[in-house]
């Protein structure tokens, strides 16, 4: 069954990179490469720019030649953008408005590697996501730039990050907003996901979905787990995640898709239903 995988594509954090580690295993990223060697189109599929992923994969830009980067918003394919996604800014004026009314709320817009903070306060992204907070830039407004990385935060627990994400998707009609952590969201175009982004990589690789390979824990992976053919969640996944996903296998802290990938180059199939 291995043969008919063309396209394997993995989530970071907390997929293949621990919490609090700096980079992947050796026996993860010497397991992307054996793949790649094999004939496999490999890569990952992060919310982050393409450009951070390269350190986490322990410095092997090979490894990121093929990748969704921005939470699909960007489609790379070996080595070339063959995609990109942006926000509309009067759609961001709009959400910048509702979130300074939030309590605890708040807009994130990138510029490349640099978070800016466009609504909120830093003390409340620093509650969101410590290590954003350390780097950010404050605006204060919707910068002119195009936005292709955009995040919205709410300082609270997981059932308020459910509750958070679920109102604006009910308010905001041509946007979408998921959970890839407490206290955290992506926005992106209504109806863009990573799961959209894979159609795109497939296209122009010449492969069906059938023959895509994903594995991931959170919210933001579940539109991939709902496209590709072949979807796995690790080990502690989030509910939502581990529901969508068509196989289940062991935990990110030891290398349970690196085990995986090395089974499938071995031509051996690591799942069960």
């Amino acid at each position: 069954m291995g043969d008919s995988i063309k396209l394997i594509l993995s989530d970071i954090d907390g997929t293949i990179l621990p919490a609090g580690q700096p980079y992947v295993s050796e026996r993860t990223a010497d397991a992307f490469s054996a793949a790649l060697a094999a004939g496999y189109y490999v890569g990952p599929a992060s919310g982050r720019a393409r450009a951070w992923m390269v350190p986490f994969l322990r410095g092997r830009d090979e490894l990121c030649q093929t990748a969704l980067a921005t939470n699909g918003m960007e489609v790379y394919l070996q080595g070339e953008l063959i995609h990109r996604e942006t926000v509309a800014h009067g759609l961001l004026e709009e959400l910048a408005a509702e979130m300074t009314e939030l309590p605890h709320a708040g807009l994130v817009v990138f510029d490349e590697g640099t978070p800016q903070l466009v609504a909120g306060t830093l003390d409340d992204l620093a509650a969101s996501f410590p290590a954003y907070a350390k780097t950010c830039r404050v605006l204060g407004a919707v910068p002119d730039t195009p936005a292709v990385k955009v995040n919205v935060f709410q300082r609270t627990d997981m059932e308020g990050t459910r509750a958070f994400v679920a109102r604006l998707n009910e308010e905001h009609p041509e946007l979408s907003f998921d959970v890839p952590q407490v206290a955290w969201s992506n926005v992106t175009p209504r109806g863009w996901s990573k799961g959209a982004a894979v159609r795109v990589l497939c296209d122009a690789i010449g492969c069906s979905t059938d023959e895509a390979l994903v594995f991931g824990d959170a919210g933001n992976d579940v539109p991939m787990f709902r496209v590709a053919g072949h979807s796995a969640a690790v080990a502690g996944a989030t509910p939502e995640a581990a529901v969508e996903a068509r196989y289940h296998i062991g935990a990110c802290e030891d290398d349970a898709v690196a085990i995986a990938v090395e089974a499938l180059v071995a031509g051996e199939w690591p799942f069960t239903e």
